[in-house]
């Protein structure tokens, strides 16, 4: 169940992944079979179905594909999407999906590196880099219809542990023109792990599924 709600709710969930989607170039999503499809088109990702919630529409949909690299996300655990799926289909390792619970930290860039922001339209890209200009982190924000999406947080490893992940979290949070759009991101277990440290919590499981091919699974997120 997502955090104290009932249910989830698909007009955040539809908010987020058009955000996401202008985030990385891709089309905005259009409504299919109950969810919404993404068509990615590249290597490793043919198109992509995310459903808020479980239905007919997703059974149907999982039945009429056998070809790989088209993914099936829900925000829900794995064992309620493998329910679902005929044999054929592969779950990955399990995400969440996160939302804001509480005012984050502002922004400070630890010593020894620096911020480098590019804004295009509602995408901000935030590169932390080392005063030499050797890159550190970096991760983007989009936002569409009132919701704020965090998107490919990264930190190199060479500079973890340094506070740069909270410091290019709250260096995107001041991108928001909307101070009523809703935080959201989806995470890892180690991402979920430091968000959690600066005041968010997890609003649902996020579950993929992907028929494999030669090349295995493909990505999660």
């Amino acid at each position: 169940m997502p955090g104290s709600e009932t249910a989830v709710d698909p007009d955040l969930v539809r908010g987020w992944l058009a955000a996401r989607s202008l985030s990385r170039g891709l089309p905005a999503p259009v409504a299919d079979h109950g969810g919404w499809r993404v068509d990615t088109d590249d290597a490793e990702e043919r198109r992509r179905y995310v459903f808020a919630t479980a239905g007919e529409g997703l059974v149907a949909l999982a039945r009429s594909i056998d070809a790989p690299r088209v993914f099936v996300k829900l925000c829900a655990d794995a064992a309620a999407l493998r329910a679902l799926l005929p044999p054929r289909w592969s779950i990955l390792p399990s995400n969440c999906m996160m939302v804001r619970a509480a005012p984050g930290p502002a922004p400070a860039i630890p010593a020894g590196y620096r911020a480098m922001v590019e804004r295009r339209g509602a995408v901000t890209r935030v590169d932390l880099v080392t005063q030499d200009g050797r890159p550190a982190a970096r991760g983007f924000a989009a936002e569409h219809g009132g919701v704020f999406c965090y998107d490919r947080i990264v930190t190199e490893e060479a500079h973890r542990r340094r506070g740069l992940g909270r410091a290019l979290m709250a260096t995107l949070a001041t991108a928001r023109r909307d101070p009523t759009a809703r935080e959201v991101l989806t995470a890892t277990p180690m991402g979920r792990a430091l968000y959690a440290t600066i005041g968010w919590r997890v609003y649902v499981p996020y579950t993929t599924a992907v028929i494999p091919d030669a090349d295995g699974a493909g990505k999660g997120q």
